[in-house]
């Protein structure tokens, strides 16, 4: 059985202490791909370096996080578009809007989700669409691109069934992490009226650990507990998820 996990922050500081172990468990649970999401200018090396030492497995993406969008985003971006230039990368992510923690720089938020969403088409590339708080201002801002090949992802998604429908409608995958393995979170009832063909599988590690790790750091192997949950809510086998969600993981980032 082999899985992707299409977002994991392995390269950060949480994982220096046993970073290698941390992989070779992944992989030795069927993950056969990392896919690394970027935050900003300051992350990019962290993530290159786990780039280069676990080659062919993590695979990196550019992108400024909503929540490092500040006053110096303008400068934020013109760097990390240049730096696509000198490197490969897989998609733009992650990217997005974030009004839980603070709604000072929303507006800016806005004006950077739609400049990277457009480098995204240029390039050809999917994005990873960080929401959280934010559907109503996401799905207007993707609104606007519709019918012109923007494709991506709805990272860490949480909405209803209805926010899921205007996800697919919108030609984007619906990113299923360690939530749908909390008692009251609700999202399972809503990917079971979604259809494992919509869905990829995440963990966001070091964060949202699922059940029975809530709370504590996550990692890439517990992928086949989310796995493992998503095959009882369908009710086939987890081989039956794994493959699905694999062959929806490689096509959206042309792995």
């Amino acid at each position: 059985m082999q899985i992707i996990d299409t977002h994991t922050h392995i390269y950060l500081p949480e994982f220096d202490s046993d970073r290698d172990e941390v992989v070779e468990r992944s992989v030795s649970n069927g993950i056969i791909r990392m896919l690394m999401p970027n935050i900003d200018a300051d992350s990019v090396e962290r993530m290159l370096s786990a780039e280069r030492r676990y080659q062919g497995i993590c695979l990196p993406m550019i992108g400024l996080h909503p929540t490092s969008v500040k006053e110096d985003y303008p400068s934020q971006l013109n760097t990390l578009e240049k730096l696509f230039s000198e490197h490969k990368f897989i998609a733009i992510g992650e990217i997005g809007i974030d009004l839980y923690w603070d709604k000072t720089f929303l507006d800016e938020q806005i004006i950077a989700l739609r400049r990277q969403i457009l480098f995204a088409i240029d390039k050809g590339l999917p994005v990873v669409i960080h929401s959280r708080d934010s559907f109503p201002e996401v799905f207007s801002i993707l609104d606007e691109f519709q019918g012109k090949g923007l494709k991506g992802v709805l990272h860490a998604f949480t909405g209803t069934v209805n926010d899921a429908q205007k996800a697919i409608n919108l030609g984007f995958k619906l990113g299923i992490g360690g939530i749908v393995t909390f008692k009251n979170s609700g999202l399972d009832k809503v990917v079971r009226e979604t259809g494992p063909e919509h869905l990829i599988l995440e963990t966001d590690s070091p964060y949202l650990a699922p059940s029975p790790h809530r709370g504590k750091r996550n990692e890439s192997s517990y992928l086949r507990i989310i796995n493992k949950k998503l095959a009882e809510i369908f009710g086939i086998t987890e081989k039956k998820v794994a493959d699905i969600t694999l062959g929806n993981s490689m096509e959206l980032f042309n792995i």
